[in-house]
């Protein structure tokens, strides 16, 4: 069985820019702690990845906020985060989910049995996609979320993002 850790936009705005929260910067250490946990060849990470154009975007239009600039420090994962898996498979994404990384994860599951654990940034918006996005695409496999290396945009939206993830199979360790 292979246990792999996928670590879902640990980036600077989202921990301490343009839409960090006190929750964000207090997971950073648990998610550090959690990547150790398993084989350096194991780790997959995404990046959220926007371009110039954000603004004129469907996800601009509803979240006016400039973030995740490719190329640009808040675009970047958390230095300690990046520190702690130097050899991940990184994924940058346009939108919330990764049709991308469950295509990648699903090859993986071809090959052998696998088990795969989300923790990251937001617990309501992008984990919870991921989440099921993989859940969809690999309907036999554990999925599970570590909630307490997640973080939403609010503990009361974590919650809800925890619950509709409770609701569709996906195991919390």
């Amino acid at each position: 069985m292979k246990k792999i850790l996928v670590v879902i936009d640990m980036q600077n705005d989202f921990i301490d820019g343009a839409l960090g929260t006190k929750e964000a910067e207090s997971i950073v250490k648990r998610v550090v702690e959690k990547i150790h946990s398993y084989p350096p060849e194991n780790i997959y990470a995404t990046r959220d990845t926007h371009g110039e154009d954000y603004m004129e975007t469907s996800e601009g239009k509803y979240l006016p906020v400039k973030h995740c600039l490719e190329g640009t420090e808040g675009w970047q994962i958390h230095k300690e985060v990046m520190a702690a898996m130097p050899q991940a498979v990184l994924v940058n994404k346009p939108t919330f989910g990764s049709t991308r990384l469950a295509e990648l994860l699903w090859e993986e599951a071809q090959k052998e049995e696998v088990e795969i654990e989300l923790v990251g940034l937001c617990t309501d918006i992008c984990v919870v996609t991921n989440a099921l996005l993989l859940k969809t695409k690999l309907p036999e496999t554990k999925i599970s979320v570590d909630a307490s290396c997640c973080a939403g945009v609010t503990p009361e939206s974590h919650e809800a993002a925890l619950t509709t993830m409770k609701m569709c199979q996906v195991e919390f360790v």
